[in-house]
């Protein structure tokens, strides 16, 4: 099976793509399996990709970065995904608070955060999702007012990933226009040891090394200097700013998921013989639906490349049309490779030996987070298709 699409990645890319892919396999799945045994978090691999320049390869070079844009670091978390042992933090840190830092925040912020997301030093969280309002934004109920100098927030999320390893969270609240008097998005950078930020974990049935959280807000007092960019330029735009990008990686991660489950059904395949001499994959009742997968993972990069090219090139109006499409069909084609691969291994492919098991609750993540495959369809049948909107 080829390994890279070669049609729109430059020299650069297929070879960072070759570089990422030497760093997974000396990791793989037995690594990230054993992290989540033991309760750790890839502290290892984190710093090696970083110390690589992997994980800060989207952010500017003048802050620390690589100078790339989204579509670089979605070839880094799937070429780590296909050898197994994907950074899910990657979609965070890098992705969605860098991204987010480096286009709104204030000079002082991005020297402050960006050299350390980009070198492996510092982690951010990203908390958007609360208990009452799920996909819809509009319902966040985490306000943020002034007090003299000061923002207090308050409020709850829910599904926080490595707040436990996180130096701060961004944190999406509302908070009041001073024009209209509506109350507006707005991000602000929570620092973990703030005083009434409180984290609760959240017991899951998803093997992963990172942790889901509930967080508190009760009363956070901040600085003024909190807010991302200026109290007049929050809106949705800086919080589209980072979910679009977090689509993409959420695609990329999904695509590396299905890669690494095919790749174990298709070695299977030769090898396993039962009837007479002939390996199992020689019969099209295995081979066919392995091969339907192969293309809708390839299908799923395509759109996903789309996306993120679009997103680099600045048309965010665009990039979060194909973002949307790229998340929806890297999460369907994930879900149907794993379920095609552990049936291709039969009783092995629910056995701990081949590690297949796992991936079929870790593969509807990406169905589900960070928006529904259902809500997807809204947004495609609403704003491309032009039909009546039905929420």
């Amino acid at each position: 099976m080829s390994t890279a699409s070669t049609v729109v990645e430059t020299e650069e890319q297929q070879a960072l793509r070759a570089a990422v892919a030497a760093l997974g396999k000396r990791y793989g799945r037995e690594y990230l399996t054993r992290l989540v045994r033991e309760q750790g978090h890839p502290a290892e691999l984190w710093a090696d990709a970083a110390e690589l320049g992997y994980l800060g390869v989207n952010l500017p070079e003048e802050y620390g970065g690589g100078g790339g844009g989204i579509t670089e670091l979605s070839i880094v978390l799937e070429e780590l995904g296909t050898a197994g042992c994907p950074l899910l933090m990657m979609v965070v840190s890098p992705a969605i608070c860098g991204t987010v830092i480096s286009r709104f925040g204030t000079e002082e912020q991005k020297r402050h955060w960006l050299p350390g997301l980009a070198d492996g030093t510092l982690t951010m969280a990203f908390g958007i999702t609360e208990p009452d309002a799920g996909s819809n934004s509009h319902r966040i109920t985490t306000t943020a007012r002034r007090d003299g100098d000061a923002w207090v927030l308050t409020g709850r999320k829910v599904f926080v990933s490595g707040v436990d390893i996180a130096d701060a969270t961004l944190i999406v609240g509302r908070t009041e226009d001073a024009r209209t008097g509506r109350l507006k998005p707005c991000l602000f950078i929570v620092p973990r040891d703030a005083e009434g930020f409180g984290r609760h974990p959240i017991e899951m049935e998803l093997q992963a090394a990172e942790k889901q959280f509930e967080l508190v807000l009760d009363d956070v007092r901040l600085p003024s200097d909190a807010l991302v960019g200026g109290e007049a330029d929050t809106g949705l735009l800086q919080l589209f700013a980072g979910l679009n990008p977090e689509r993409i990686m959420t695609a990329a991660f999904a695509i590396g998921m299905g890669r690494y489950a095919l790749a174990r059904a298709v070695t299977y395949a030769k090898e396993r013989s039962v009837w007479k001499d002939a390996a199992i994959g020689s019969h099209q009742a295995i081979a066919h639906p392995l091969a339907q997968a192969h293309i809708d993972l390839e299908l799923a990069r395509l759109m996903m490349q789309r996306a993120a090219h679009l997103y680099d090139a600045g048309d965010d109006a665009a990039a979060g049309e194909a973002a949307n499409m790229a998340k929806y069909a890297a999460a369907e084609a994930c879900v149907k490779a794993v379920d095609q691969s552990v049936h291709t291994l039969g009783g092995n492919g629910l056995t701990r030996e081949y590690g297949l098991a796992s991936l079929i609750t870790a593969s509807r993540v990406a169905r589900i987070a960070p928006v529904s495959r259902e809500m997807i369809l809204n947004y495609v049948s609403h704003q491309t298709l032009g039909l009546p909107k039905s929420y």
